[in-house]
């Protein structure tokens, strides 16, 4: 299916349809989650549900599911999605709703984040950051002069972003409503933000986060446990230290793939949170190193990607770009950070990379809208012309002021 749509394309437009470095990266990272999800699981799968290749067989539904979801989204146009971003951001704050209502949520680990449909559990903060980017890119598009050029414009916004984040705190989930929070700011002040106006929000962003830590004390701990987690390396340090040993035991080669001693049910949710810690032991620094690079260039070829459509003036795809491009990139730096004990420990998923259903279908979602956007911005470039915007939004094609 994917080869027929890729000769059809490349006839069509006479270039590739895809960018060949984002498809190689993503393709990389999910090959490299598969195999260190399925070394790190096997033993906790025997252990809990009586084979070693549980987890395994469900990350290659997943994977699978990811695939058919991103073609069919590569497949809607642009515009679509543009039209319809207030009704995503309505449908996603419904299911964060929903999430906590007994009965639909699930609830695992005294977190209420999931809601049952069959063999798969759907993450709703998972969903609630595809919508909120996908209404910021409508709203920036309708607002971008309010935006440059009062705090009205900045303001309106922090509605539903305040709704969004409460729930999310309620359930809770701290680590996606820090990333939803650090995501729109970004995709604001890509938008053209005044600089100071953005040091005064992340400030008071800042401000709010440390109220919400202090208001819990497992957050307060954590953050005590961060500082020095060998103070209690069998009580609240205890995830923290054995990902360390992990790091230490991989020294520069690592143990050999499938070597892992952490993995057996020292280090916690080896295959979910902590993965990387895995691959680490097994690879070593050379693996790390590797990971990180390819990383480093998906989100350099996806920046490229939103800056073309910025020169284009197709603000809506820009913005977007930019929005799950941070996404990318928070996730990945804090689940790394976490690992490596440079941040506090936080439930976030590695993109592509961690096992779980819910992110990496969104994400291989998030991806497909890119590489569409890729696809209209070569199609538009070979046609010479640009699509005529609204009278108001003429003044958009000015560079933004950061200063």
């Amino acid at each position: 299916m994917l080869t027929a749509i890729w000769h059809r394309e490349q006839t069509n437009t006479g270039v590739l349809p895809f960018d060949p470095w984002v498809v190689l990266c993503a393709c990389t990272l999910v090959l490299m989650g598969f195999i260190m999800i399925s070394s790190a699981s096997m033993d906790v799968a025997l252990k809990n549900n009586g084979t070693p290749y549980f987890y395994l067989v469900r990350q290659l539904i997943f994977m699978t599911l990811a695939l058919i979801v991103g073609v069919i989204a590569w497949r809607i146009p642009i515009s679509f999605w543009e039209k319809t971003g207030h009704w995503w951001m309505m449908g996603a704050g419904v299911l964060l709703i929903a999430v906590l209502v007994p009965g639909i949520g699930r609830e695992v680990n005294g977190s209420s984040r999931w809601i049952p449909l069959g063999p798969i559990n759907l993450q709703a903060s998972e969903v609630a950051k595809f919508c909120m980017v996908i209404y910021m890119g409508g709203y920036l598009v309708r607002r971008l002069e309010e935006v440059r050029n009062s705090w009205a414009g900045i303001a309106k916004p922090a509605l539903p972003l305040g709704i969004y984040v409460c729930l999310l705190i309620f359930e809770p989930d701290f680590g996606a409503a820090v990333v939803l929070m650090g995501t729109v700011m970004a995709m604001i002040f890509l938008g053209g933000m005044r600089f100071f106006q953005f040091i005064m929000i992340v400030s008071g962003a800042l401000g709010l986060l440390v109220a919400l830590v202090g208001l819990q004390p497992y957050r307060v701990q954590r953050l005590q446990t961060y500082l020095d987690p060998w103070v209690d390396p069998y009580g609240a340090g205890y995830q923290l230290t054995q990902a360390q040993i992990a790091f230490g035991r991989g020294d520069w080669f690592g143990t050999g793939l499938g070597n892992s001693v952490q993995k057996l049910f020292y280090l916690p949710e080896a295959h979910t949170d902590f993965v990387f810690s895995v691959l680490a032991e097994e690879l070593g620094f050379i693996g790390v190193l590797a990971l990180i690079v390819v990383y480093a260039v998906l989100i350099w070829r996806l920046f490229r990607i939103g800056r073309k459509a910025e020169k284009l003036k197709e603000f809506f795809m820009a913005y977007i770009t930019y929005g799950f491009t941070v996404i990318f990139a928070g996730q990945a730096l804090i689940n790394i950070g976490v690992n490596v004990g440079a941040l506090p420990t936080k439930g976030l998923t590695l993109p592509f990379v961690s096992y779980g259903g819910s992110s990496l279908l969104i994400s291989c979602v998030m991806l497909a809208l890119i590489l569409r956007i890729d696809l209209e911005l070569k199609k538009l470039q070979l046609s010479g012309n640009t699509p005529k915007r609204r009278t108001k939004e003429n003044q958009m094609n000015k560079e933004p002021e950061h200063g």
